[in-house]
């Protein structure tokens, strides 16, 4: 596919607004007509400072629109609106999201209503947007959800990610710099050591900027690939070097049934963890192996039995709609049987099609973004008749259709850590390998990051480096404080 970029900058909207109707093509943006030629092209033109040409040409049948448009500003809303007519009149398909590309629609959502009141935003939503009456309600939803939870944090909050880059196998939609156990079991006992240390330098430096610690929250991969001895260490070391007094959450991912036993849940729960995530994402045996997960539902269940046994009364399931060989009707069930288990949080997930995945690099087959929009009505539908509550969400690039990501909780069991991360309304410090920190100034919209290094190896044969990298935390705060 060829997209066609003349005389304007607004290549980055329209390059990811073509990818929402062809999720799969591989897309060439160019500033010349060299001559060059596939079965799909693209053209987007701004004429001046006001008129605004789109054109479409698949195999030969071409589609041209063109708008004059009287204030500069609008011209790349403008462009886009065409370019999604045009599209959708091709594809016959409309995404829900109307022209709405980016990550995170509820934050938009909250400075709309900021800026011109509830309904306002909603209309600027599904008129100047052409996003759909649902999707609007449900952004406007999560984002008055979100104010909630911000409104009680101030300049001197920060929350804690703990990296834990490791997983028992690769899922075939995964991307995500993890590395399988046995691989990478070597490296474990440096890693854990090195991570240990990194805490306590990160909690020094918020110790001595007088920083309120308010959730933490440990991710990867799949934290409980650890045995459940390096759990308990890394959990002394945070409670020995920072200060707990005002956590309100403490959440460590537990995604992966087979990775979990009844002496991990008893370390992580006597460590003061609240919350723990532990992760079907589907009730389908072979969906699961079709996407290379080696737990079944059976598995699943008696984890998470033995997790309630264990007194967790705040528990997330994640759920993924479009999964390799899962159909309408078996995602259906996944919903009923998850809602049956009466979790605190469902997490729904849309399925994204991202670059260095099994899914991409092998050319599996998944539903179409039509189906996957089918699916997450029908959750929606059933969250709300069972008492759970849209409280934060995000959209990841090439997920199908275009399609978002929505947590669902139970009234009180908003995951604030979650929001805290998603919204950036706070610094995040972050450790381990693949972290990044973000350091935000309370006094604008400005973020600073801190990146560590990627790979657990990197990690623990560069870590002087990146211990040299925290100062960078102290230099911030120092910068604000002046200022």
């Amino acid at each position: 596919m060829i997209l066609r970029v003349v005389d304007h900058q607004f290549h980055y909207e329209m390059e990811n607004l073509c990818r929402v109707f062809y999720p799969y093509e591989t897309i060439r943006v160019i500033r010349e007509d060299n001559g060059e030629t596939d079965k799909i092209i693209v053209t987007t033109e701004l004429c001046g400072e006001y008129l605004v040409k789109v054109s479409v040409d698949i195999d030969g049948e071409i589609g041209e629109k063109e708008k004059a448009v009287a204030d500069f500003d609008d011209c790349e809303r403008e462009m886009a609106i065409l370019l999604f007519y045009l599209l959708s009149e091709k594809t016959g398909y409309t995404p829900k999201w109307g022209i709405l590309t980016g990550v995170r629609p509820s934050k938009l959502m909250n400075t709309l209503i900021s800026d011109l009141g509830g309904e306002g935003a909603k209309t600027y939503f599904k008129d100047k947007l052409l996003v759909s009456e649902n999707k609007t309600e449900l952004a406007y939803s999560v984002a008055k959800a979100e104010e909630r939870i911000m409104s009680v944090s101030d300049e001197k909050s920060f929350s804690l990610y703990v990296s834990i880059p490791f997983c028992p196998t690769r899922c075939n939609y995964c991307s995500f710099v993890s590395h399988s156990i046995a691989q990478a079991k070597k490296l474990l006992p440096e890693y854990v050591e090195n991570l240990c240390r990194e805490i306590k330098m990160t909690a020094d430096i918020a110790n001595e900027l007088g920083l309120r610690l308010e959730s933490i929250y440990w991710g990867g991969g799949t934290p409980t690939t650890l045995s459940a001895q390096d759990i308990e260490r890394i959990c002394a070391e945070i409670n020995a070097d920072f200060d707990l007094s005002d956590i309100r959450e403490y959440t460590i991912e537990a995604g992966r049934p087979d990775t979990v036993t009844p002496e991990k849940l008893r370390v992580i729960k006597s460590a003061g963890v609240g919350r723990i995530s532990i992760n079907p994402q589907t009730f389908n045996d072979g969906v699961l192996r079709a996407i290379g997960r080696r737990h079944t539902v059976d598995d699943f269940v008696r984890v998470f039995t033995e997790a309630r046994n264990a007194g967790f009364d705040n528990i997330n399931t994640d759920l993924i709609a479009g999964l390799t060989d899962d159909t309408y009707e078996s995602f259906c069930d996944s919903v009923d049987r998850a809602i049956e288990l009466n979790p605190e949080n469902i997490t729904l997930h849309t399925l994204a099609l991202k670059r260095s995945s099994t899914i991409v690099t092998h050319g599996v087959d998944v539903q179409s973004g039509e189906i996957a929009n089918k699916m997450l009505e029908y959750a929606q539908n059933k969250f709300y008749s069972s008492g759970y509550r849209p409280y934060y969400m995000y959209r990841q690039s090439r997920s199908l259709g275009n399609l978002e990501n929505v947590g669902w909780c139970k009234e009180g069991y908003e995951c604030l850590y979650n929001v805290f991360m998603m919204e950036e309304c706070h610094t995040v410090l972050a450790v381990g390998a693949g972290a990044v920190t973000k350091l935000k100034d309370p006094y604008s919209r400005n973020i600073e990051r801190i990146f560590n290094y990627k790979y657990p190896y990197e990690y623990n044969s560069r870590f002087d480096v990146l211990a040299e990298r925290k100062e960078q935390i102290r230099d911030f705060y120092q910068r604000i404080q002046r200022c």
